[in-house]
């Protein structure tokens, strides 16, 4: 049965990367609390998946294969979509690297998914948002903007900017009654995680797994769960007072790492 209090019940989702991780832990609770989900992920195969897993569980959830970093067709799914009553920019790519490791084509291509994407998805869904008497957009941030992390250059200059966009969005868009927030979580064991290791790290899984769970002095990863579960009180009527802010889920690690 569905829980009442964080019910998402008549509302339209759009969460962007949802065919897998955060994005897919984030479009399960969405659907369970009530929500028509429609999930837009670049993976065909991940997105079918978990949109048929979604519906076989009850659920109602739409699948869109698109690029965020595509505005043209971001323009058009949202067209077909109709209503946006919550959009979760959730999509995102990572990057190893230092300002002197980092190449053009790393710095384009970060951009194009990770600043230019929760760009797109804004653009289209704020004019409807607004049509509509408001809604609610929370953006995918990280610690990464918060503090200093090694190797992590080009990928903390997009999620800064995901965060400035924020809170300029929050700004601008408080007469519309959108609401506008960004969470900002630490290390999360996602597939990413696992094929980060594997790749980087082979024979040495184990040991690295350990180490970076480490590095959250709660000591462990977070789960995509934690993460779905503030999401879903960030987009819910419960949370309607909030607007403007970033919340770390971090473990402890921006305040505690000393």
């Amino acid at each position: 049965m569905m829980n009442q209090l964080f019910s998402l019940k008549g509302k339209s989702a759009v969460i962007t990367g949802g065919g897998s991780g955060i994005g897919l832990a984030i479009s399960r609770l969405f659907a369970a609390q009530g929500a028509v989900v429609h999930i837009l992920d670049f993976n065909e195969n991940t997105l079918n998946d978990a949109v048929n897993e979604i519906n076989g569980a009850g659920g109602r959830a739409h699948g869109h294969t698109c690029s965020v970093s595509d505005q043209a067709a971001v323009f058009s799914v949202f067209e077909s979509i109709g209503r946006v009553d919550i959009l979760v920019n959730n999509a995102g790519i990572a990057h190893v690297g230092t300002v002197e490791s980092t190449t053009e084509e790393d710095m384009d291509r970060l951009y194009n998914v990770n600043i230019k994407g929760v760009y797109n998805c804004l653009k289209a869904s704020v004019p409807m948002m607004r049509a509509q008497g408001g809604g609610v957009v929370l953006n995918m941030a990280s610690v990464a903007a918060l503090v200093g992390l090694p190797d992590r250059f080009a990928y903390s200059m997009t999620k800064g900017a995901v965060m400035a966009m924020t809170i300029a969005s929050a700004k601008d868009h408080l007469k519309d009654h959108i609401r506008v927030n960004s969470i900002s979580p630490a290390r999360v064991h996602t597939p990413f995680v696992d094929g980060f290791i594997s790749k980087n790290y082979p024979g040495k899984e184990a040991e690295m797994f350990e180490k970076l769970s480490k590095t959250q002095p709660i000591g462990r990863m977070a789960r995509p769960e934690e993460i779905a579960h503030l999401a879903l009180y960030l987009c819910s009527d419960e949370a309607s007072f909030i607007t403007g802010c970033d919340y770390p889920i971090d473990g402890g690690f921006v305040k505690l790492n000393n």
